[in-house]
This record gives C-alpha cells, structure tokens and sequence, in this order.
C-alpha cells in the first residue's frame, strides 16, 4: 500500500477526481448504511459502542492481510484464546506461534507478528498514532492506518483491497493497478471524514465485500449509487483495471516421509523446522530437496535407503505453482536411521501428525501418506 499522506501530495490525481458529484454527502451516506448493516466480527466493536482492543484489531489486521475473513475466524479466535494480551503473545515461544499459524498462509505474517508483539510489550502498549504504529517492526502503512482509526479513532486514510475497488468505481478511476493506487488514496482522502474515521473504515471494507463485490456488484443495494460515476457510466464491473497477470513458473520438489518406531513401539515421523529466514521460514516440515520458488528440487533423498513414491501434492504459491513429490522411505538400518545428523529435525508420533502444525503443502504431503499407509 502507498504511504500515507495529505491530498495535496497528489495534486494530479486530486485535481482528477476533485468533481466528482456528491462527494460531501458519501460519508454521511455509507455511515448511516454502516449502522444499520455492519458485519458482525469477532474482532470488532458494533457501531456506537467503545473501540476494541488496539491488540485485537491489530492481529486480525494481520491475519487478513490476503486472507479471507471465513479463513481467518478460526485462526483468530484460537490466538487470542491461548494468548488473549499482546504480552501473552510476546512471551510466546515462537515454534509454538508457528505451528498454530500453520494452514493460515503467508508465513512471513507470522514472524513479523512475534517481533511486533514483542516491541510493543517492551514499549508497554501499543503507540496510539499512525507514525508511532508505523515504527514498529512489520507493521505496514495499511495496518498503521487501519489500527490508528480503528482502534485509536484517529483520522487516517485506510485502503485495503475492498477499499481500492469501491473508490476506482465510485471516483471513475480507470489507470490500471497498481498504478493506480496514488489516485485511489488520494480520492480516499478526499471522503475520509475526521469524525468516525475508523467506522468509515470498517463501512468500506464491507460495501467492498458485500454489495461492491469484484463480479455482479448489487448496485441497486448501495447506499453510494447516486454518487458512483462508474455505475451512471454503466461500467462498474470494469473497474478497477488490472495489469495482465503473468504466468506463474511451475516447479517440481520432492518431499520425504522418514518413520521410525521408537522404544515404546510407536511410529514416528521426522519432521524439521526450517530456517527462520526465507520460504516457510521457522516452521515445521517433511524434509525436502531445497525447492524454492526460483528453482526445482535437486531430487536427492536426504539418507540411503529404498525409497517409493507416494504421489504427488500440486500447490499454488503466489508467484509460482508447485508439484511436490512425495518419497516414502524404508529399509533403514540402525547406522543410517536419520535424525540427529539432520539440522532441525525431531520425531513427530504419526497418529499427531495433524498436530505438528505443517504448513499446507506439507500437510497435504503427510495426508497423502497416512491414507497410502492405511489404504497399504
């Protein structure tokens, strides 16, 4: 998202969208259709009752970041029951806070989620202005925004993707993204009022999702029809434009299924928690050839052994598409029964394996093993 900032900042794009008719009353408009019709989330406060909490806000801004809110009401409310305060998840342990972000995507969210958690414990509470939640580590401009008038009541211009789509439409903005983003905020600047500015907010997130949808937007239900120049021009669902997608690169990578039965006459699983930088960075595996999103797996099994394959998990990141073979291992003798040698590797019982808090391409990859075990 583009900084924030004044309109005049964008004097070209303002000088665009400047005449656009009724733009006074919008707010006015879509606030009265907020009390009324505002979704009821787990994260938010009804309109008219006190602000939610700073952290609550802040955490499901971070887990929608991409995410759909179906996808992130189980997640969140699974955070914020085993650590309900910012200082909970502070003290957290990270692999813990890992495996409980597995299945949610984005992996990096939950990384910079920890380091965030943990300078705000240090600074006591969360900073209430834009800039001071700007400053704080993995914490963008869009979320600054969102919590500083969400959370704070602070008048800030808060543009997420919903938000991009109900002003190109409204404010006729026809530049294709991401080019034109500039324009967008500033157009949001323009009807982003100083009173209620965090309802406003929350009031655009929901016309995007429900009536200004991306395909058959319910144009008859919006409480912004009379001022929208994009539905009088009959074109709502033309905009926003979007740049041509670019084929995404399609990479082959093997996975390992390594077991085991201990002492005690269980099987187990090796998993590994991979490096805390870099792609799933810090979470917990299968072992793999060192696929990457710029380059294919090198094929080779981590150990000697005899080695099958299982089938194949397709998955798709989002800037490359994956096929990821799974290898079933057996035959290990007791010299070259692997674990120790291996960096991050531990046992995982297999009957937990839904516990180990794999990451989804990796947990599909153990579901298809578990169902060849069981079918075998």
């Amino acid at each position: 998202m583009q900084a924030s900032g004044h309109p005049d900042d964008f004097p070209a794009q303002r000088d665009e969208t400047a005449s656009v008719p009724a733009s006074h009353g919008v707010a006015a408009a879509l606030l009265a259709w907020y009390d009324a019709h505002a979704r009821v989330l787990p994260w938010r406060s009804r309109p008219g009752t006190p602000a939610p909490d700073p952290y609550r806000v802040w955490l499901s801004e971070v887990m929608l970041q991409q995410t759909t809110v179906a996808a992130v009401g189980p997640y969140f409310e699974k955070f914020t029951r085993t650590w309900p305060t910012v200082h909970d998840l502070a003290a957290a342990d990270d692999a813990a806070v890992m495996a409980a972000w597995a299945g949610l995507g984005y992996y990096a969210r939950a990384r910079n989620l920890l380091a965030c958690a943990r300078a705000v414990s240090a600074l006591g509470d969360f900073p209430d202005t834009e800039d001071g939640l700007r400053a704080l580590p993995g914490l963008g401009a869009y979320t600054a925004a969102a919590v500083a008038a969400i959370a704070f009541g602070r008048h800030a211009v808060v543009v997420d993707a919903n938000v991009e789509r109900v002003v190109a439409r409204l404010f006729a903005i026809d530049v294709p993204l991401p080019a034109a983003r500039p324009a967008i905020r500033a157009a949001t600047a323009t009807i982003t009022p100083t009173a209620r500015a965090g309802d406003f907010a929350q009031a655009m997130m929901d016309l995007g999702a429900t009536i200004c949808t991306v395909k058959a937007p319910r144009c008859l239900l919006c409480p912004l029809r009379g001022a929208c120049r994009a539905e009088a021009e009959g074109r709502a669902e033309a905009l926003p434009v979007k740049a041509p997608k670019k084929a995404k690169p399609q990479r082959q990578g093997h996975a390992f299924w390594i077991e085991r039965v201990d002492a005690d006459g269980q099987a187990q699983v090796l998993v590994v928690t991979r490096p805390g930088k870099g792609m799933l960075g810090g979470m917990r595996a299968l072992p793999d050839d060192g696929w990457s999103a710029r380059a294919d797996g090198h094929g080779q099994p981590p150990v000697a052994g005899t080695w099958r394959s299982a089938g194949v998990v397709r998955h798709a990141f989002t800037h490359f598409d994956l096929d990821l073979h799974l290898l079933v291992g057996a035959g290990f003798s007791p010299a070259n029964i692997p674990g120790a040698h291996i960096p991050g590797a531990q046992w995982w019982p297999r009957s937990d394996m839904e516990n180990a808090g794999l990451p989804t391409v990796f947990a599909k990859a153990a579901r298809l093993a578990l169902a060849g075990a069981h079918e075998g």
